[in-house]
């Protein structure tokens, strides 16, 4: 019984935490305020929100997905981001407890969460996820590495540099291959006149994810977004003319898979 309390308590503290990332996908890409004020508002007829009509996932439904004031419809992405922040809180507290590795990956997702839904609608992964989870996943990779710093070069602080750099050197490879074969070699340009394949949010994005999770996961991520994000390529390209897709979810989205089957991928891979 005591079990079945920790983890409704730990699903309740992560959608709490999915309830700031919420402020900050709406508010990072405007630039308008910080994530820390002013308290929340309506978009529409920008009243301040009471506290209980922020509470997560239950206010969205006690509302009817309106505001209490002008009615406005609210997204229904404020209480999916709560539901997928207490899902994955849930998740890890399962697979690792209440410890650093629990705490590290908690935040690696909340990272991941934020990037994915900015990049879904404003195109963009802003340099505070991506360069920020850098600088914080590296100082991870420190603490991991103090009780064991004598193993020198077999520590989790060379793992996570060089997934820094092998991550976002894959990316940005790969980008300017796409811009050779798309730009100089086909000579084409899509409609809305781009003139990159790969942004260099989603490169920042790599690094960021090779610096949770190491270089050899960050090369799994690597390999398997583009199977994840093929369907939705074909289709904006023959249908909008266009190659350009918000590409941060599929890196996210692989890089939980390479955090969750990696090891087992890599050990069929060596076997075979």
């Amino acid at each position: 019984m005591q079990e079945v309390i920790t983890k409704i308590f730990i699903f309740i503290f992560g959608s709490c935490i999915g309830s700031f990332l919420n402020v900050c996908i709406f508010r990072m890409p405007q630039e308008k305020y910080s994530i820390i004020s002013p308290s929340s508002y309506c978009p529409s007829c920008k009243k301040s929100i009471f506290w209980y009509d922020n509470i997560p996932v239950l206010a969205f439904l006690f509302l009817g997905g309106r505001c209490r004031f002008c009615k406005a419809k609210i997204s229904f992405q404020y209480p999916l981001v709560e539901i997928l922040a207490g899902l994955a809180f849930l998740a890890v507290y399962i697979g690792w407890g209440i410890s650093l590795d629990a705490l590290i990956l908690d935040v690696f997702i909340c990272g991941l969460i934020v990037s994915t839904f900015i990049d879904i609608k404003w195109r963009i992964i802003p340099d505070e996820i991506s360069l920020g989870g850098i600088a914080v996943g590296l100082i991870f990779a420190l603490l991991k590495s103090l009780p064991i710093i004598k193993e020198f070069p077999r520590i989790p602080l060379v793992d996570s540099f060089f997934g820094v750099i092998i991550g976002g050197f894959l990316v940005y490879a790969s980008g300017q291959l796409g811009n050779f074969l798309f730009f100089k070699l086909m000579k084409k340009e899509s409609i809305e006149g781009e003139t990159e394949s790969i942004g260099g949010g989603d490169v920042k994005l790599l690094a960021m994810i090779g610096s949770f999770i190491g270089w050899k996961l960050a090369i799994l991520t690597f390999f398997i977004a583009p199977f994840l994000g093929a369907a939705v390529g074909v289709y904006v390209l023959l249908r909008k003319k266009s190659h350009l897709i918000p590409y941060g979810p599929f890196l996210s989205i692989a890089a939980l898979l390479a955090l969750i089957y990696g090891d087992t991928i890599i050990r069929l891979l060596l076997i075979r």
